[in-house]
């Protein structure tokens, strides 16, 4: 007998390249089976007019809740946007990592899966009075420090974040990119950059990522915004693409704008993967949640299976995580629960200007480890 079958919704699943009325069932936390009548089951969920998707992956949050001041509480945000996994985006650095593992990662129920900040302090002053970029001061890099962290920790941590620009790097410029660099290399891990207002300017922080690597806020306004003025996409954002980077979008408070995003629609470059960026000064406005954010791609005109595609398989390629992306039978045991709302729907991006849409994303439930989330 199955523990737990879904009944009656529409499932999407990218990586199966499913679209269809289909129910699931789970069993022993994993998903069990993908069908029609699906027999007998400890607890069956009627999700009629619902879809069903691989459980939500947030590959840009920021969840030290309590250790840091950006951090926010990640079961609070995995049940209210139906995001089973988050990727915390180095939030923490070596001296504070043991923290963000004993005090938040190992008691949540959500998935939390960490990249380590170079710094040493992690992102350590964020607030709407207080802001240090953690980048700023060299004396809190120290490669070897963070590659040590990385082997301490290394059935936990999935890549290394840095975060570069005038508000995260200051005069330090590229200094820490190349840094964070030496330490993805050395650790075999992927590099995920923050690329704020300049300096440094895109191209030299294109010109340092490479295959696997994630620019993070990649469909950010003007200045080093990768849409040129005409519309066009810069000459080193298209060959940063065809050696293998990966573009996600990171939302934030600052770092997602509708022209760019629709230019870089109109050209035909999607973002591999839609995050969130997530934090605590994001998360009551512009962000809200991911469903909000796949709800603004929706409004630029972005196929519902390609968003759910983008926060599903390619945001679990990313990091590498094979057990996770897809509904497929032996696979972990999670799903979201989607309600796909008609209507008028406002929607603003980090400069203050409005989008209409026609639909929305909202989360209606969540499977975690095979259970219904109650």
């Amino acid at each position: 007998m199955l523990d737990l079958i879904l009944k009656g919704g529409r499932l999407i699943d990218p990586a199966q390249g499913i679209d269809a009325p289909l129910d699931i069932g789970f069993a022993g936390g994993m998903v069990a089976a993908v069908g029609r009548d699906l027999g007998a089951a400890r607890d069956i969920r009627d999700v009629s007019g619902r879809i069903v998707t691989p459980g939500l992956i947030d590959l840009h949050t920021h969840v030290y809740w309590g250790g840091t001041s950006i951090g926010i509480d990640p079961d609070d945000y995995a049940k209210r946007s139906g995001a089973t996994t988050l990727v915390d985006a180095g939030t923490a650095g070596p001296g504070n990592i043991m923290g963000f593992r004993r005090h938040v990662i190992e008691p949540a129920r959500s998935r939390i899966v960490p990249f380590i900040n170079l710094s040493f302090a992690g992102i350590f002053a964020f607030s709407k009075t207080v802001m240090v970029g953690e980048s700023e001061d060299v004396r809190l890099l120290d490669p070897r420090e963070c590659l040590a962290a990385i082997r301490a920790h290394a059935d936990l941590i999935k890549g290394v974040k840095v975060r570069v620009g005038r508000s995260a790097s200051g005069s330090a410029g590229l200094a820490p990119l190349d840094m964070a660099r030496d330490v993805a290399e050395a650790a075999g891990l992927p590099l995920m950059a923050h690329l704020d207002h300049p300096p440094p300017y895109r191209p030299d922080v294109m010109a340092r990522l490479g295959k696997g690597d994630i620019l993070t806020h990649c469909f950010r306004p003007f200045p080093n915004s990768p849409a040129q003025a005409d519309g066009r996409v810069h000459a080193d954002v298209l060959a940063a693409r065809a050696r293998g980077v990966i573009f996600d979008i990171g939302h934030g408070k600052g770092s997602f704008g509708f022209d760019t995003a629709a230019a870089m629609l109109k050209n035909g470059f999607l973002p591999d993967v839609i995050s969130s960026d997530v934090h605590s000064l994001s998360i009551d406005g512009p962000v809200y949640d991911l469903p909000t954010t796949l709800s603004k791609f929706l409004a630029l005109g972005l196929p519902l299976v390609e968003a759910i595609r983008a926060a599903t398989v390619n945001a679990a390629r990313a990091v590498g995580l094979a057990d996770r992306g897809s509904l497929k039978p032996g696979l972990l045991g999670d799903a979201s629960v989607l309600a796909l709302e008609k209507g008028k729907f406002r929607f603003v991006d980090v400069i203050d200007k409005e989008m209409t849409g026609t639909e929305r994303l909202t989360c209606k439930g969540v499977v975690l480890n095979g259970a219904w989330w109650d």
